[in-house]
């Protein structure tokens, strides 16, 4: 004769630590969430996207009760600090590496987390494809943003047929975007800051500039880059891009891609290009990751009705 319910209460108070690549949408979807549960927050912006954190700590006290909703501007010794506290719950944006750190100090508190991470995310091309659809596609999704997205992909994995093939094909496809100087393009970004710029710029030594390759360090400026036969120890392979390069590895065959995704970390995204749908679907049996796309890049993570983020 009893009666049993479930009662949902909010955490608490929640930090979140938000992103500069998307420095609005990164704060503000969590936040809207964590209103929405009844939450009080700590909002800290990236310090990297100075006129965004700066924007954000003078607006959003104007629209929401200060007493609930904080922001807190901050390098990263402030943020260290910061994380000293204990919060009820823990929402960060950004590197595998930070991701760890802020991990670290939630444990002492015991503190739930919810670490979105980026990653290498690979892509596969098939023989049997549409190539001129191929490096549109593949174009689009890793020069959006100048490649600062944790979704874009990452590198190809395709046969050295292939590469050949899709070497025209997104010369083609980037001038059609950017026009023929990309510099000049009003829809072509610049990287967040200098030591991104240094960072990125150092993985050009990678395999073969086939496409690309200027820089202007003034300008924090990477042309739409394309990297033929790059080897797996080189230094492109080593870390996630994040900026406007995409590294081509040549494989024999669908199983050798496989192979090859399947010896590294899982990663946020994968992408499978194939007229075959066999093919595409032969690489999401047999890989895991946090979101898969057939034929496509980016375009999974705009569906609402699809939950979003890397394993674990």
């Amino acid at each position: 004769l009893d009666s049993a319910f479930i009662r949902k209460d909010p955490y608490g108070v929640v930090l979140i630590i938000a992103a500069w690549n998307y420095p609005i949408h990164l704060f503000l979807v969590p936040l809207i969430g964590a209103i929405a549960a009844g939450n009080c927050v700590i909002v800290k912006p990236s310090e990297v996207a100075k006129n965004t954190e700066r924007l954000v700590a003078e607006a959003l006290p104007s629209y929401l009760d200060n007493d609930c909703f904080a922001v807190v501007t901050a390098g990263m010794q402030e943020t260290t600090r910061l994380l000293e506290n204990k919060f009820d719950y823990i929402f960060y944006t950004g590197t595998s590496s930070v991701g760890k750190i802020v991990m670290t100090a939630a444990a002492k508190h015991l503190t739930p987390v919810t670490l979105e991470l980026g990653g290498k995310n690979p892509c596969y091309v098939s023989d049997t494809c549409d190539v001129q659809n191929v490096a549109r596609r593949v174009a689009w999704g890793r020069f959006f943003n100048a490649g600062q997205t944790c979704i874009a992909p990452d590198y190809v994995l395709c046969s050295v047929e292939m590469q050949e093939k899709l070497m025209p094909a997104l010369r083609e496809a980037i001038t059609e975007f950017f026009g023929s100087n990309p510099q000049e393009s009003p829809d072509f970004g610049r990287i967040v800051g200098d030591k991104q710029f240094r960072r990125v710029r150092a993985l050009l030594c990678s395999g073969r500039v086939a496409i690309g390759g200027q820089t202007d360090e003034k300008e924090r400026y990477i042309a739409p880059t394309v990297l033929a036969d790059v080897l797996p120890s080189d230094p492109a392979m080593q870390e996630e891009i994040f900026g406007p390069i995409l590294p081509i590895v040549v494989v024999a065959n669908m199983d050798e891609a496989i192979d090859f995704i399947n010896a590294r970390p899982r990663p946020l995204a994968i992408y499978a290009f194939s007229c075959d749908s066999k093919v595409v679907n032969q690489v999401l049996e047999r890989t895991s990751s946090g979101g898969f796309c057939g034929n496509d890049t980016l375009m999974h993570v705009t569906l609402t009705s699809l939950p979003f983020g890397g394993i674990g």
